[in-house]
């Protein structure tokens, strides 16, 4: 076969790199935003916060350029890319004059005392439980395995790695020659720290745990211990009837036993946690306000730092510029100023791109579930996906979607995720569509009445659905219930 040789023309969609920035960076919370920006602090000397802002960011790259060796060059361009730029276009007029690229302006709202999301500090689980470690007395192998069963220890408080697993750990990665009968007895001393069950392997040896505790301070819990000992299987699947006679109880030594047994810790470790600000606390990206009937929407001050391009990078172009012979490290060196401040000025811009997409998709859904702002009845939300929000907007749909992907929102009546707002619809025996966050919150409400000596059935709570408008089917009574982690009829009964 013949080489051959042909022109075509074809239709391509392509995103460029900073395109796939943009959307990384429209799909940052708030929480996150700063780190995204003290990361380009460090990557780029060009990009400076405002001296006001100093404060809330790292010095560290100010003096990066003047402190660096000038052989660390790294330019990618060439004699004719220093040709086509215009200086011009970065160091302003005659006077030196640029325009600022500030992301606001000085009449931006700061954060008011309202608004400020403090963090709490304080010792996380692990630090908590090893403290406690310095205060026993053991040889220096002991507490080498208590370290390393501490640090097998889950964010629940359990411990649930199989002692054979942490003898090899201790063998492979640590080179201490142990067994397994060791190990157990540095686990019960463990289980000996406070949270009470913390060190426990299941849940039955969690409980019973606390409740030893409780023995050893004088507290009658025998009762308890037996029932978690030889019925945990019948208490869990509430078959009283079968404890009771087992155990040969009564009505009331039955509710006394249970009401003891539900007071226990299910999680001793859910008290102490591994600090991660952007997962344990909520920093809101909207405010919105009620006044006098009117919503106001204000953006987290955070979304909005006020960057700027470094003036100490302008005046070296400046002064380049000025010269009258340039060799070719002078070249270079324009052609690596101008890199990093075309990359600053893209940076500011896709922040002040995401203030905009972030303020036009939240004021479209503020506006659209306008009534539940004003009053904060869950039955006011109105049925909304995210085409609704991205043909009011004109944006497309993934766009809406990663704006309402972890962001969160402060209203009088809460702090709720925008995915909170976003639901699919229901019709009603009239006809109208409502929002299933409506039904689930009416069925919410029926379970919550409800007498939990007989708790109401799936098939019963479809009939009083039913009986108020919503046409619903038992099967999706259950997907609701289930959803909103609500056990089925059986496990809510109480005696």
């Amino acid at each position: 076969m013949a080489l051959s040789q042909s022109l075509q023309q074809k239709l391509l969609q392509k995103l460029s790199p900073q395109q796939i920035q943009l959307m990384k960076l429209l799909q940052v919370p708030t929480a996150n935003l700063e780190e995204r920006i003290k990361e380009e602090l460090e990557e780029n000397p060009a990009l400076e916060v405002s001296e006001e802002n100093h404060d809330e960011y790292d010095n560290e790259t100010k003096d990066e350029f003047d402190s660096s060796d000038e052989e660390d060059f790294d330019v990618d361009g060439s004699e004719d890319e220093y040709d086509n730029i215009d200086i011009s276009e970065y160091v302003g007029d005659e006077d030196g004059e640029i325009a600022d690229y500030k992301l606001r302006d000085d009449n931006y709202p700061e954060m008011d005392d309202k608004k400020v999301v403090p963090y709490k500090i304080e010792t996380s689980f692990h630090e908590h439980l090893l403290g406690q470690l310095g205060m026993l007395k053991m040889s220096d192998k002991e507490r080498r395995i208590a370290e390393q069963i501490v640090g097998s220890i889950d964010d629940d408080g359990y411990l649930r790695r199989e002692t054979a697993a942490i003898v090899d750990d201790l063998a492979f990665r640590q080179n201490i020659d142990t067994n397994e009968q060791e190990v157990e007895k540095v686990i019960r001393l463990v289980q000996q720290f406070d949270p009470p069950g913390v060190g426990a392997r299941d849940l039955q040896e969690c409980l019973l745990i606390q409740l030893h505790r409780q023995q050893v301070e004088g507290r009658n819990v025998d009762r308890a211990i037996d029932v978690l000992t030889d019925y945990f299987d019948e208490f869990t699947k509430k078959h009283y009837d079968k404890i009771q006679r087992g155990l040969n109880l009564d009505d009331d030594g039955l509710k006394d036993v249970i009401s003891h047994i539900i007071r226990l810790t299910p999680k001793p470790g859910g008290n102490h946690y591994d600090i991660n600000k952007a997962e344990s606390y909520v920093v809101p990206d909207f405010f919105v306000y009620n006044n006098g009937g009117k919503l106001e929407l204000t953006l987290n001050s955070k979304n909005a730092p006020d960057l700027r391009i470094s003036e100490g990078y302008r005046d070296m172009l400046r002064e380049y510029d000025k010269g009258s012979k340039k060799d070719k490290r002078q070249k270079e060196a324009i052609i690596f100023i101008k890199q990093k401040i075309d990359a600053a000025k893209w940076f500011i811009d896709a922040i002040k791109q995401r203030q905009h997409t972030l303020s036009s998709v939240m004021e479209t859904i503020m506006t659209y579930q306008r009534e539940f702002f004003l009053t904060g009845d869950e039955t006011t939300l109105k049925p909304m996906i995210l085409k609704d929000i991205a043909e009011r907007t004109g944006l497309d749909i993934s766009t809406v979607s990663r704006v309402a992907n972890s962001k969160f929102v402060q209203t009088e009546f809460g702090t709720y995720r925008l995915k909170f707002f976003f639901s699919e619809s229901l019709s009603t025996d009239s006809g109208e569509e409502v929002s299933t966050r409506e039904v689930k919150k009416i069925l919410s409400d029926l379970i919550e009445g409800e007498s939990k000596k007989k708790p109401l059935s799936d098939e019963k709570l479809t009939e009083l659905l039913q009986e108020k408008g919503y046409n619903i089917a038992r099967r999706t009574v259950a997907k609701y219930r289930e959803q909103l982690n609500i056990p089925v009829a059986r496990l809510r009964k109480e005696l």
